[in-house]
Order: C-alpha cells, then sequence, then structure tokens
C-alpha cells in the first residue's frame, strides 16, 4: 500500500520524544519543495528523554527499511512507515508529521 514520503521537513522523534533530524538529506530529488531522505541519511537526536542509567540518551538513528519499489541516488527512500534503530538504545524513530501528496511503496 503506497506510504507518504519522508522529507526534510517531516517531523521525527525518537520513542522518548527527542527530536531528530537528517543530516545529509538528497538535494537532488524534492517533495513539497524540500528534499527527500533515503535510506543512507543518519539522523541526529537531540533532547532523548531517555537517562543515561537506563541506557541513553538516544544520540544518533538509521534507517533499516525504506521504500522497495523507489530510490533516490540508488538509495531506497524513506516513508512513513519505514524502520529505524537508534543508538546506544536499540529502540526506534516515529515520524508524526509528513507531507500527504507524494506516496510511494
Amino acid at each position: 500500500m503506497p506510504t507518504p514520503i519522508l522529507h526534510l521537513g517531516a517531523t521525527v522523534i525518537c520513542m522518548h520524544a527527542g527530536p531528530a533530524t537528517p543530516l545529509t538529506p538528497f538535494p537532488r530529488v524534492l517533495v513539497s519543495g524540500q528534499p527527500v531522505v533515503t535510506q543512507a541519511t543518519p539522523y541526529a537526536i537531540t533532547g532523548c528523554a531517555l537517562p543515561p542509567l537506563a541506557g541513553g540518551p538516544c544520540v544518533t538513528a538509521q534507517w533499516v527499511v525504506g521504500a522497495v519499489r523507489v530510490l533516490a541516488g540508488g538509495a531506497p527512500i524513506l516513508l512513513q512507515t519505514s524502520t529505524a534503530v537508534c543508538v546506544p538504545t536499540g529502540t526506534g524513530l516515529l515520524p508524526l508529521v509528513v507531507q500527504p501528496r507524494v506516496l510511494a511503496t
């Protein structure tokens, strides 16, 4: 089923409510006027609420599942349903707000 594509302006947080930002979006493909994000793009996380004694906070994240049929620069683009793993906690990222117009599978 088609799902919205993630782009630079999408609101993404870690499971502990820390905002996550893509470090290197793909500038040659735009969605809603902003670069798309590929599976190869690492995310930086700031403000994670998980305390150090509990294994936190989340610092970075890498996406492990992207689109199957749509690539940008040879890498799968990210979808709202894509899966990521945060370092060092091993939890995921949660895309909250994405652009609704462009869908992919």
